[in-house]
């Protein structure tokens, strides 16, 4: 029987995805200040991979992720866990997030390749090349 992997998907897909999938969660693993000042996906909800002020990995990282799903999302009738969407800037701390909730017995993770913000273009800047907010996809800023 063949591990499971945290599957690859554009912000497009992942929002048509939730869209139709109530039972979908969609998390946003950035610092709360990223969260918060460069804006986050509407209805995403934060729970840092890394975060001040010691910028480590946040070891309780799965155990929120499964307070959230206990707190009320349901369970499929074959045990599986509700789909799980997790972006970050631009998909690299999310693919490490997703593959520890693999390794804790989640089993329907997605990363958002391209993250909120994307790559770095030609001249430094985010937001210009792909990602959440690149796709006119619904954001919020505090």
């Amino acid at each position: 029987m063949s591990q499971p992997s945290v599957k690859t998907i554009t912000a497009k897909e992942a929002y048509d995805f939730i869209q139709n999938d109530p039972r979908s969660l969609l998390i946003d693993v950035r610092s709360n200040m990223e969260f918060l000042f460069i804006g986050h996906p509407t209805d995403a909800i934060s729970i840092p991979w890394i975060d001040e002020p010691d910028w480590v990995i946040n070891p309780n990282f799965a155990a929120d992720v499964r307070k959230l799903i206990l707190g009320g999302l349901e369970h499929d009738r074959k045990g599986h866990n509700v789909p799980i969407f997790l972006i970050c800037r631009s998909g690299k701390r999310s693919l490490e997030a997703g593959k520890l909730l693999l390794e804790e017995g989640f089993h329907d993770i997605y990363n958002i390749a391209e993250g909120f913000e994307g790559e770095l273009d030609e001249d430094h800047h985010r937001s210009t090349l792909a990602g959440w907010r690149f796709d006119g996809l619904p954001w919020s800023q505090c």
